[in-house]
């Protein structure tokens, strides 16, 4: 992955913080923006409702890994989309093409779409790459468009296309509540190197989740514990207390997890962890030296080639936000 994908400063909307690059100045015919990644510093099941959705309490935050979105308004009507990796589906398969179809049907858009995705984010990894792309579109059409949607307006636009966009959307460090569309913004995660690694095996969130239906929860993460860290700026305590109850059901089908999270903590992480529902793991690192080491230790074991040293991103609140 090139380096400029982890530059720590972005360039800013006059609005709002974060979706970055646009062209075309009032006609706009062009948006480029970069959808970042998430990871969950904690990760807690409270139940499961009749619908089959599972209520939640997550600390989420987002990450300087992120694809790169570009949105052109074509004569021909219709979307298309194209990506980087040929085994994405690029029609209603795809979570980014069902967001720009759900805002041309409900305001009667008659101008074409072509949406190409530059993906670096790993595919089914518990990152919200996905519903990341999904937020860059929906944020990118509004602007395009002049829809004049506010943020809220497009959250609640986006929990029909998958309950991580919400978040995606409004980013930074964040409590995710009910199935993970009620958020509350959390203080700012104090700033550290963040290392990432996506083991080569695949993990179904649904597998995952109806493994857990199956079994008692022992014990459950200190969520408390984590924005209690973060109201002390405390990036010791944040780490001390994350925990993922998933934890408990990927690993015993995939144990290179719990191998990569051991190298990770040996080099120097203050805690490691599975994101989401996995495979993917992280690390907190107060160096970005140590984050090499472990980086160059997962490598030369050959448990992953998918590893990343990157870093944490905040969000710089603003009441005019999009």
């Amino acid at each position: 992955m090139h380096n400029s994908l982890f530059r720590r400063e972005i360039p800013l909307l006059a609005a709002h913080a974060e979706y970055y690059k646009i062209n075309g100045g009032h006609r706009m015919n062009q948006i480029e923006l970069k959808a970042l990644a998430k990871i969950n510093l904690g990760l807690d099941v409270l139940g499961r409702r009749e619908n089959g959705y599972h209520d939640v309490r997550m600390v989420m935050q987002s990450i300087y890994l992120y694809d790169e979105v570009k949105i052109e308004k074509t004569e021909a009507p219709g979307i298309a989309l194209a990506s980087n990796l040929s085994f994405l589906p690029t029609g209603e398969g795809n979570i980014a093409y069902k967001a720009a179809q759900l805002l041309i049907d409900e305001f009667h858009i008659t101008a074409g779409i072509r949406i190409t995705l530059n993906k670096h984010i790993p595919v089914a990894a518990g990152l919200a790459g996905g519903s990341s792309n999904a937020a860059a579109v929906l944020f990118g059409m509004n602007r395009m468009f002049h829809l004049g949607l506010t943020r809220e307006e497009l959250m609640a636009r986006g929990v029909r296309l998958g309950a991580d966009v919400p978040y995606c959307i409004m980013r930074g460090t964040v409590l995710a509540e009910g199935i993970g569309e009620e958020l509350s913004v959390l203080p700012a995660m104090p700033k550290c190197t963040v290392l990432i690694a996506k083991p080569p095996v695949s993990v179904s969130t649904k597998v995952v989740y109806e493994a857990l239906d199956a079994k008692e929860i022992v014990e459950h993460p200190d969520i408390d514990g984590i924005i209690e860290g973060l109201k002390k700026h405390s990036l010791k305590q944040v780490a001390a207390c994350m925990g993922n109850v998933l934890e408990d059901v990927t690993i015993p089908m995939h144990p290179v997890i719990e191998q990569i999270k051991g190298e990770m903590k040996e080099a120097g992480a203050l805690n490691a962890m599975m994101s989401g529902s996995g495979p993917t793991v992280f690390g907190l690192f107060e160096s970005r030296a140590a984050a090499r080491e472990a980086q160059r230790r997962i490598r030369e074991k050959s448990l992953t080639r998918q590893v990343y040293v990157t870093s944490i991103h905040s969000v710089r609140r603003n009441q005019d936000a999009y």
